[in-house]
């Protein structure tokens, strides 16, 4: 699951006290006066290092139901644990997690260091986190290890990897995004076979000690995230910082509403949206986790589990590819009835899952599970910024992430807890299936409510003055091109 956030306002703060805030990605915000990004040369290099970052940490995420396989098989040397199936949950579904649970924070951390320095730290921080899960068998351990750890560490190695392409790129930035995010899928293809390979003959330990040389190479790979954006910043604005009168509480109260400004809550229509999505999330990890245990048990393919994650990594890819251009054939906001399409359809899916008699039926479910997947994801950012605008789109998709942190870490576990109870994943898969049928439905009413808003707004303001402010721009500035980095 790799997503692909909008520009922000990074370092521009606004008159009232509350800025554009944090957050990032490789959306089209306008550059500083003057400047023309290269739209290519190093920028390549850098796409090349932002597919291999967003590649190899999703492909292993999506691929956790590879490690979920090898982590039961290691926990059942010893006696039989009834909960067993839930507390491996919790590994894959913390790592998963604390992505999304992360991001607000990570946003800050990019415009304030810059994006190499946040995404060089983040690979070495997942590095670690794999590398000691290698050397454990304990799940409590690994929860911290790869869930916390390699978690956290990903969150901030992934963000600045699409921050960095509108530093590079205006004209070809959909491009370059296709590119990463064609190139990144085949990851999420390629490393289920791996697992199965190494899995089967090196064992757990070194197959973690494997996936961290992934993070490793990130590690230098982020050092290519260089800025373009000159700096605007003025050295007697630091001054003034320092020789403010104010109290540094009243100063670290005007920073928290900078960067943790909710006012995007005040609209309604997003709050519904945020709401729907966060409640259609907590089944969409089940299928990824589950899926290839369950294919081992219902149809005694041991060796043939691993092609369920490549089937949905492999249309998740067309998912992606295809949704951009369909949704910018959609006008407005109706192209959320693409989002409640994709949801609907998940989770009669899901559903379907115990229903199939043969394993090539499964696949075929997992080859549409993959395709709503990528849709849903891709179009986001474009949602977000028909909601709130430009000036608050980064925002709006920053806090989206963080509530979907905690229904998506939840959603596995629960599904692993109904095959503990009732000895079968057929439960756990209806169970997966319910919520995007929810949150599609509560989605649905969002365009309504946004349109009927919208009305009222131009009867109390008039049109004229509503149009003008649809013209305002997200600052001058992307992020991730802070002082400290302007000069290299």
């Amino acid at each position: 699951m790799a997503l692909q956030r909008p520009a922000a306002q990074g370092a521009v703060e606004e008159e009232d006290g509350e800025g554009g805030g944090g957050g990032g990605g490789g959306g089209p915000s306008g550059p500083p006066g003057g400047f023309t990004p290269p739209e290519g040369g190093f920028g390549w290099v850098v796409v090349l290092a932002a597919t291999w970052c967003n590649g190899s940490i999703f492909g292993i995420h999506n691929s956790f139901g590879m490690l979920y396989v090898l982590l039961q098989e290691e926990a059942g040397d010893g006696p039989r644990d009834p909960a067993l199936e839930f507390k491996t949950a919790w590994v894959g579904s913390l790592g998963m997690g604390m992505i999304f649970f992360c991001s607000p924070i990570v946003s800050i951390f990019t415009d304030r260091i810059g994006c190499r320095t946040t995404a060089a730290s983040g690979a070495a921080i997942a590095f670690i986190g794999l590398f000691s899960s290698s050397f454990t068998k304990s799940l409590e351990v690994r929860y911290f290890t790869y869930g916390v750890l390699f978690g956290c560490g990903s969150s901030f190695a992934f963000q600045p990897s699409l921050v960095i392409l509108g530093h590079y790129f205006k004209r070809r930035l959909g491009l370059a995004n296709g590119l990463v995010t064609a190139g990144s899928c085949l990851f999420s293809m390629g490393l289920p076979f791996l697992l199965k390979t190494i899995g089967q003959s090196i064992g757990l330990a070194h197959t973690f000690q494997v996936l961290s040389a992934f993070m490793l190479v990130q590690i230098f790979l982020s050092l290519t995230f260089r800025p373009m954006f000159p700096s605007t910043s003025d050295p007697h604005d630091v001054e003034h910082v320092k020789l403010d009168s104010r109290s540094w509480r009243h100063q670290c109260a005007s920073q928290m509403r900078k960067y943790f400004n909710m006012k995007v809550f005040r609209k309604k229509s997003y709050r519904i949206w945020a709401f729907g999505i966060a409640t259609a999330v907590l089944g969409y990890f089940v299928p990824y986790m589950h899926l290839v245990k369950y294919v081992q048990e219902e149809f005694k393919e041991t060796d043939k589990g691993w092609i369920v994650l490549v089937c949905m990594g492999a249309t998740s890819g067309v998912g992606r590819l295809t949704s951009g251009p369909i949704g910018d054939l959609i006008h407005g906001l109706n192209k959320i009835y693409l989002q409640v399409a994709s949801f609907i359809l998940l989770g009669v899916l899901c559903m379907m899952i115990p229903q199939c008699r043969e394993f090539w039926g499964v696949l075929v479910v997992c080859l549409f599970l993959g395709l709503c997947d990528g849709l849903f994801i891709t179009i986001m950012a474009p949602i977000a910024f028909e909601l709130v605008g430009p000036m608050q789109a980064s925002q709006a998709i920053g806090y989206l992430l963080g509530l979907m942190a905690i229904p998506m870490t939840a959603g596995p576990p629960i599904a692993g807890l109904l095959r503990d109870c009732f000895g079968n994943y057929h439960l756990a898969f209806y169970f997966a299936g319910v919520p995007p049928l929810v949150g599609g439905l509560v989605l649905a009413v969002v365009p309504v409510i946004h349109r009927r808003k919208l009305r009222k707004q131009q009867r109390e303001s008039g049109k004229d003055k509503m149009l003008v402010l649809e013209t305002v721009m997200n600052g001058e500035l992307l992020p991730g091109s802070p002082a400290v980095e302007a000069h290299i």
